[in-house]
Protein backbone atom coordinates (compact mmCIF):
# COMPACT_ATOMS: atom_id res chain seq x y z
CA UNK A 1 0.00 0.00 0.00
CA UNK A 2 1.10 3.25 -0.72
CA UNK A 3 1.88 5.94 1.79
CA UNK A 4 1.52 9.94 2.10
CA UNK A 5 3.67 12.36 4.91
CA UNK A 6 0.33 11.93 6.84
CA UNK A 7 -0.26 8.29 6.45
CA UNK A 8 -1.15 6.42 9.62
CA UNK A 9 0.66 3.12 9.79
CA UNK A 10 1.37 1.52 12.52
CA UNK A 11 1.81 -2.29 13.58
CA UNK A 12 -0.06 -4.17 16.05
CA UNK A 13 -0.70 -7.61 18.00
CA UNK A 14 -3.97 -8.84 16.08
CA UNK A 15 -5.96 -9.05 19.46
CA UNK A 16 -9.41 -8.13 21.18
CA UNK A 17 -8.04 -4.69 21.50
CA UNK A 18 -6.96 -4.20 18.46
CA UNK A 19 -10.13 -2.76 16.74
CA UNK A 20 -10.27 -0.26 19.56
CA UNK A 21 -6.65 0.75 19.32
CA UNK A 22 -7.65 0.99 15.46
CA UNK A 23 -10.56 3.77 16.36
CA UNK A 24 -8.88 5.47 18.85
CA UNK A 25 -6.35 6.35 16.19
CA UNK A 26 -8.35 6.91 13.42
CA UNK A 27 -10.22 9.48 15.16
CA UNK A 28 -7.37 11.78 16.09
CA UNK A 29 -6.31 11.30 12.53
CA UNK A 30 -9.68 12.09 10.78
CA UNK A 31 -10.55 15.23 13.28
CA UNK A 32 -7.10 16.33 11.71
CA UNK A 33 -7.88 16.08 8.32
CA UNK A 34 -11.14 17.68 9.45
CA UNK A 35 -13.09 14.30 8.16
CA UNK A 36 -14.85 13.75 11.28
CA UNK A 37 -18.12 13.16 9.21
CA UNK A 38 -17.02 10.18 7.64
CA UNK A 39 -16.14 8.82 11.18
CA UNK A 40 -18.95 6.38 12.28
CA UNK A 41 -18.30 4.73 8.93
CA UNK A 42 -14.73 4.63 9.33
CA UNK A 43 -14.66 3.11 13.25
CA UNK A 44 -16.87 0.70 11.51
CA UNK A 45 -14.92 -0.36 8.87
CA UNK A 46 -11.57 0.33 10.61
CA UNK A 47 -13.56 -2.59 13.24
CA UNK A 48 -14.84 -4.96 10.57
CA UNK A 49 -10.79 -5.19 8.39
CA UNK A 50 -9.05 -5.57 12.15
CA UNK A 51 -11.22 -8.12 13.27
CA UNK A 52 -11.10 -10.22 10.52
CA UNK A 53 -7.22 -10.15 10.56
CA UNK A 54 -7.38 -10.95 14.05
CA UNK A 55 -9.91 -14.02 12.91
CA UNK A 56 -6.95 -14.65 10.45
CA UNK A 57 -3.55 -14.31 12.73
CA UNK A 58 -4.43 -14.59 16.32
CA UNK A 59 -1.56 -13.43 17.71
CA UNK A 60 0.70 -12.60 15.15
CA UNK A 61 1.47 -9.19 14.08
CA UNK A 62 -0.78 -7.19 12.04
CA UNK A 63 -0.39 -3.94 10.66
CA UNK A 64 -3.25 -0.95 10.24
CA UNK A 65 -3.24 2.09 7.99
CA UNK A 66 -5.46 5.01 7.51
CA UNK A 67 -4.21 7.45 4.80
CA UNK A 68 -5.98 10.01 2.92
CA UNK A 69 -5.55 11.23 -0.93
CA UNK A 70 -7.04 13.01 -3.73
CA UNK A 71 -9.90 10.00 -4.11
CA UNK A 72 -10.48 9.69 -0.14
CA UNK A 73 -9.55 8.18 3.06
CA UNK A 74 -7.68 5.12 2.74
CA UNK A 75 -8.51 2.39 5.65
CA UNK A 76 -6.34 -0.85 5.17
CA UNK A 77 -5.22 -3.89 7.12
CA UNK A 78 -2.65 -6.01 6.31
CA UNK A 79 -1.90 -10.08 7.86
CA UNK A 80 0.27 -12.55 7.52
CA UNK A 81 -2.29 -14.87 6.05
CA UNK A 82 -2.89 -15.63 2.45
CA UNK A 83 -6.00 -16.67 2.58
CA UNK A 84 -8.90 -14.28 0.70
CA UNK A 85 -11.19 -12.73 2.90
CA UNK A 86 -14.41 -14.55 2.14
CA UNK A 87 -17.86 -13.20 3.38
CA UNK A 88 -19.92 -15.68 4.39
CA UNK A 89 -23.41 -16.70 2.98
CA UNK A 90 -26.17 -14.09 4.41
CA UNK A 91 -28.57 -15.86 6.90
CA UNK A 92 -31.29 -13.78 7.95
CA UNK A 93 -31.56 -14.26 11.74
CA UNK A 94 -34.41 -13.84 14.71
CA UNK A 95 -34.19 -14.43 17.81
CA UNK A 96 -35.31 -17.79 17.45
CA UNK A 97 -31.87 -18.31 15.59
CA UNK A 98 -29.72 -16.46 17.62
CA UNK A 99 -27.65 -18.42 19.46
CA UNK A 100 -26.08 -16.82 22.51
CA UNK A 101 -24.70 -19.60 24.63
CA UNK A 102 -20.92 -19.04 25.83
CA UNK A 103 -19.66 -22.08 23.07
CA UNK A 104 -21.20 -19.89 20.01
CA UNK A 105 -21.28 -16.37 21.01
CA UNK A 106 -18.56 -15.59 18.86
CA UNK A 107 -20.46 -17.64 15.71
CA UNK A 108 -23.41 -15.18 15.22
CA UNK A 109 -21.04 -12.69 12.96
CA UNK A 110 -20.28 -13.06 9.37
CA UNK A 111 -21.65 -10.15 7.99
CA UNK A 112 -18.10 -7.57 8.07
CA UNK A 113 -17.20 -7.89 4.45
CA UNK A 114 -20.78 -7.06 3.65
CA UNK A 115 -20.74 -4.34 5.74
CA UNK A 116 -17.76 -2.72 4.65
CA UNK A 117 -19.12 -3.08 1.00
CA UNK A 118 -21.99 -1.00 1.92
CA UNK A 119 -20.60 1.77 3.55
CA UNK A 120 -17.06 2.27 1.47
CA UNK A 121 -16.85 3.51 -2.23
CA UNK A 122 -14.68 0.90 -3.12
CA UNK A 123 -13.17 -2.09 -1.12
CA UNK A 124 -10.97 -5.17 -1.58
CA UNK A 125 -7.71 -6.96 -1.50
CA UNK A 126 -4.38 -7.00 -2.44
CA UNK A 127 -1.70 -9.33 -1.73
CA UNK A 128 1.68 -7.92 -0.46
CA UNK A 129 4.81 -8.63 -2.54
CA UNK A 130 6.56 -10.12 0.74
CA UNK A 131 4.07 -12.14 1.86
CA UNK A 132 0.19 -12.03 2.99
CA UNK A 133 -2.21 -9.21 2.50
CA UNK A 134 -3.92 -6.02 2.21
CA UNK A 135 -7.69 -5.68 3.08
CA UNK A 136 -8.83 -2.01 2.29
CA UNK A 137 -11.47 0.13 2.13
CA UNK A 138 -11.89 3.64 0.39
CA UNK A 139 -14.25 6.42 1.64
CA UNK A 140 -14.91 9.64 -0.06
CA UNK A 141 -14.49 12.54 2.00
Amino acid sequence: MLTTPDCLLIPMLASKAAPGLARTLTENRLHKWGCMHISDDAFLIASELITNAVTATPGKEIRYQCSRDTAGVLIAVWDASPAKPQARPLVEMTLDTLDVSEEHWDDNGGRGLPIVAALAAECGHTPDPSGGKWAWARLKP
